[in-house]
């Protein structure tokens, strides 16, 4: 059964080795990169789990960009088609943003915007997204954004789905929210906000199969199946370890291939 990987980057060392994530690579082992991460490495890493395509996002912070628009037009290009761009933006330049966020969609082909509001320090309800909002739904392409709390070490209320994404898709009813890292431990929250708005979804980024939430796994075999993505957050979790433990979710196959890749596929247009 293809997978699709909604929430994963390709590093670059600026990414990898800051300092924010030390709580991370102390989590999982990882230590600083010597040198940049090949390409063919995540398209390993992508194959060795039957990934089909991986959404690989840009990061940009206050301090400038992690990784770059154009970094990840020239990984995509390097991947055989294993990789599909989502674009960044500096929150802080709204007109270059949205400027930018166009000329990501339209000339490097990238499939939507992720913007991660604790980097920020900015919840999604802030006034500096709303252009951003706009241009998504004008370009037809979902807004991605974290939700739970941060493993770096910031603030987490700007990853509550109550009241911010809920504000959000009552302002703006035609955006499509992809809400990354499935909102632990306000779960239960972002699950009545998926509810609530059609075009509001969950993914599974930064947890493997056997550590989702037992509220998430009833929504996926129920009424939740059209509702929830399959994400990783690459290269903390490779695809193969977060999907280790899937046949334990018992799913039927219906919601399995929802849930690696039909979802993602009608939501992202691929």
């Amino acid at each position: 059964m293809s997978v699709i990987d909604v929430w994963m980057q390709h590093p670059t060392l600026r990414h990898s080795n800051h300092e924010m994530f030390e709580s991370l690579r102390q989590w999982t082992g990882q230590g600083l990169l010597e040198e940049p991460l090949p390409v063919k490495a995540t398209v390993a890493a992508l194959a060795a789990a039957d990934v089909e395509i991986g959404l690989s996002a840009a990061w940009y912070g206050p301090q400038g960009p992690l990784i770059s628009n154009d970094e990840v037009a020239e990984f995509v290009a390097q991947s055989e088609g294993r990789l599909r761009g989502v674009a960044g933006a500096d929150l802080t330049r709204p007109v270059q943003a949205v400027r930018e966020l166009r000329r990501a969609v339209e000339d490097l082909g990238f499939v939507a915007l992720r913007i991660i509001p604790w980097l920020w320090q900015r919840p999604p309800t802030d006034r500096l997204y709303y252009p951003l909002y706009a241009a998504c739904v004008d370009l037809g392409i979902p807004f991605c954004t974290q939700v739970g709390h941060t493993g770096p070490l910031r603030p987490s209320e700007t990853g509550r789905p109550i009241p911010y994404i809920d504000q959000v898709a009552l302002d703006f009813p035609e955006l499509t929210i992809v809400c990354g890292h499935i909102g632990y431990p306000w779960t239960t929250e972002m699950i009545a906000v998926a509810d609530k708005h059609a075009n509001v979804y969950i993914d599974t980024s930064a947890y493997t199969a056997r550590c989702y939430p037992p509220e998430l796994v009833e929504y996926l075999r129920g009424r939740g199946r059209r509702k929830v993505l399959f994400g990783t957050n690459y290269p903390m979790i490779t695809p193969a370890r977060a999907l280790e433990h899937l046949a334990g979710l018992g799913l039927d196959d219906e919601a399995t291939g929802l849930f690696l890749s039909g979802n993602a596929r009608r939501i992202f247009s691929l």
